[in-house]
């Protein structure tokens, strides 16, 4: 028995099919994977993502350590509630994880990281923290819910106190607000509008079935992972990890070089990449012939060289099959990917593929 969320119960009484996801027990689908993605893409679906971690970063060097510890600029937050979407780099410039930052005040920020790395990155944290005056705290007492969809604010909105549905819904994009004991984030990982929602653990399993009886669909890990790949946002562990830099893995935006005094951790690896160019970069694919993408499948690109399928999958919105590869530097817009011993056609595209629910590509 791995881990489990106080959302666990709701769970099997919807009937999820319950698998393990980083030591966690959760559910992959409740009955229809492809009904739970469209759900999300022209409705509302809500998602169990308790297994995330929340981290609190408090004390008078809070600003100045986070200068340090990530590749973005907490300076660019300047209004409470504000969030920021970063990498935390180790000394060679490779990805430690990928991570959200809130800014509350100069003084005290908050952070959501990734289940798979929650012991890596704790260690990482402490260690950091080590030469600064900050503290930084688990919340292994909150959970999370995430309501996502055209209509997810809407009907999840109607289950807040009627005092706070203006101030839930008012709320810009990645922008959170604390609305009594909730943490409302306008933020999401499907290309679609949303809400990331903390609460605490105590209070989950009934916010959670508040939601369902408002018409907002349970969903699972399958149709999240296929949300998140049509609308190109990366996995950690697939897309990006210690082995790759943000420059090779399309997120050279969540890097802020102003100013050129800010020496955050991993800065000199990306300076050198930037004067002499990377070797290889994180692309979209669109398979032109018929087959599935997978991870780990052989790109071809004649004449240069030979990468690999970070991410794939069959697009339900689409209807044909989608994937990130990494790819040489030199990889024009056509390349072939080796499938069950076939070579097959694929277009180069940048990302997204979707985004709220319209073909992007």
């Amino acid at each position: 028995m791995g881990n489990r969320t106080a959302i666990y119960d709701a769970h099997v009484e919807q009937g999820a099919r319950i698998v393990d996801f980083g030591g966690w027990d959760m559910p992959l689908h409740y009955g229809s994977q492809i009904e739970e993605h469209h759900t999300v893409r022209t409705d509302a679906g809500m998602f169990d993502v308790s297994h995330m971690t929340v981290v609190d970063v408090q004390g008078a060097d809070a600003t100045a350590f986070l200068h340090r510890l990530i590749a973005n600029n907490v300076d660019k937050l300047k209004t409470p509630g504000k969030a920021l979407y970063t990498c935390m780099l180790n000394e060679d410039g490779g990805v430690i994880d990928d991570l959200i930052v809130y800014f509350l005040s100069k003084t005290e920020f908050r952070m959501v990281v990734n289940a798979a790395t929650r012991e890596k990155d704790l260690a990482w944290l402490e260690g950091q923290a080590a030469v600064f005056d900050v503290q930084v705290s688990e919340r292994p007492d909150l959970a999370m819910i995430a309501v996502q969809g055209p209509n997810a604010r809407d009907k999840a909105a109607a289950c807040l106190a009627e005092e706070d549905r203006e101030t839930a819904l008012s709320l810009g994009p990645f922008v959170a607000a604390p609305i009594k004991d909730l943490f409302v984030a306008r933020t999401g990982y499907t290309g679609e509008d949303g809400w990331e929602i903390i609460v605490p653990e105590s209070q989950a399993d009934n916010l959670w079935r508040a939601f369902a009886d408002a018409g907002i669909r349970p969903c699972g890990l399958g149709a999240r992972d296929t949300l998140r790949l049509e609308a190109g946002m990366n996995l950690y562990g697939s897309d990006m990890d210690e082995s790759t830099t943000p420059l090779e893995s399309g997120l050279g935006w969540t890097v802020a070089w102003e100013p050129e005094d800010r020496r955050f951790t991993g800065r000199d690896r990306l300076e050198a990449q930037r004067r002499e160019g990377v070797p290889r970069r994180l692309v979209g694919l669109l398979l032109e012939d018929r087959g599935v993408l997978r991870s780990h499948q052989k790109v071809i690109v004649d004449g240069v060289g030979e990468g690999e399928v970070t991410s794939g999958t069959f697009s339900p919105t689409l209807g044909r099959s989608i994937g990130l590869a990494r790819v040489p530097a030199g990889a024009g817009d056509k390349v072939t990917v080796e499938i069950r011993g076939r070579r097959l056609m694929a277009r180069v595209v940048r990302p997204p593929f979707v985004r709220h629910g319209k073909a992007k590509v």
